[in-house]
């Protein structure tokens, strides 16, 4: 698989799963454009500085972009223990503000690729809290309407994964006339400088996960499923939450139809 020629936005470049996916991209002969809060200066041919939790700091980093983006892979993300209003900014809101604001860059045959997480695996559960949130919440208000929707801290991360994947399989055909895909991917637990936020949130949950895996994922992992997405091998892949989880999805879902 190459990558020779294109230009990608990798956002969380700076760490985890983001840091990673530069590499790999840059190894397929990528020309990636580094997205962080914090500078990046390796594996990447240009940085942006960018808060996804503000949009006048998006309006900027869109401007200093360069035009002709073959693919955005939507990697940053704040973990349980931010609290529900940094989480649904920066992974829900901030997401959805840069890649509305980029398409307009985007070339047609263009990938949008966004990391969400196995947490997300509940949102056919979750359906009419989502409908109510994309139709009313926005960055001045969204601390009020998770109040509205119950939507705690301790819910949050869980929630905006949700909220990510069904966005996704939405918009699966939006930009068909231009032949701009979207896709996730839904990493399980993954050994990253925030894991330990999501062992401390999930407590008891995360142990007991731990015990049926024979381990945890490394950001080498997760980062091959990102670049294939960003790569013309995946031109048929449209709307698709691709699970990279160790199997532990299937687990639950057989659990949860007794299978097993």
């Amino acid at each position: 698989m190459s990558l020779e020629g294109k230009n990608i936005i990798v956002t969380g470049a700076a760490s985890g799963i983001g840091a990673e996916t530069a590499r790999q991209l840059k190894r397929l002969g990528a020309k990636v454009i580094g997205m962080d809060r914090n500078e990046v200066s390796e594996n990447v041919d240009q940085f942006v500085a960018v808060d996804l939790s503000d949009p006048l700091s998006i309006g900027d980093a869109v401007a200093a972009l360069p035009e002709g983006i073959d693919a955005l892979c939507n990697i940053a993300g704040v973990p349980p223990t931010a609290g529900v209003v940094p989480v649904m900014k920066v992974n829900v809101l901030g997401l959805q503000a840069l890649t509305g604001a980029v398409l307009d860059k985007m070339n047609n045959g263009g990938s949008i690729v966004n990391v969400t997480s196995l947490a997300g695996a509940g949102w056919p559960a979750a359906t009419e809290q989502i409908l109510k949130f994309q139709e009313a919440a926005d960055f001045d208000n969204v601390e009020s309407i998770c109040d509205q929707l119950g939507v705690d801290d301790q819910r949050s991360y869980f929630f905006s994964k949700e909220v990510v994947i069904a966005w996704t399989m939405q918009n699966c055909w939006t930009w068909r006339d231009r032949g701009i895909r979207m896709n996730c991917v839904s990493p399980g637990a993954v050994e990253t400088p925030i894991h330990a936020d999501f062992l401390k949130s999930l407590g008891e949950k995360a142990e007991k996960n731990r015990r049926l895996m024979d381990r945890n994922a490394t950001p080498k992992d997760i980062a091959p499923v990102i670049a294939f997405l960003c790569s013309d091998s995946s031109g048929w892949i449209r709307g698709t939450n691709i699970p990279c989880d160790g199997g532990m999805l299937s687990h639950v879902q057989c659990e949860m139809h007794g299978l097993i």
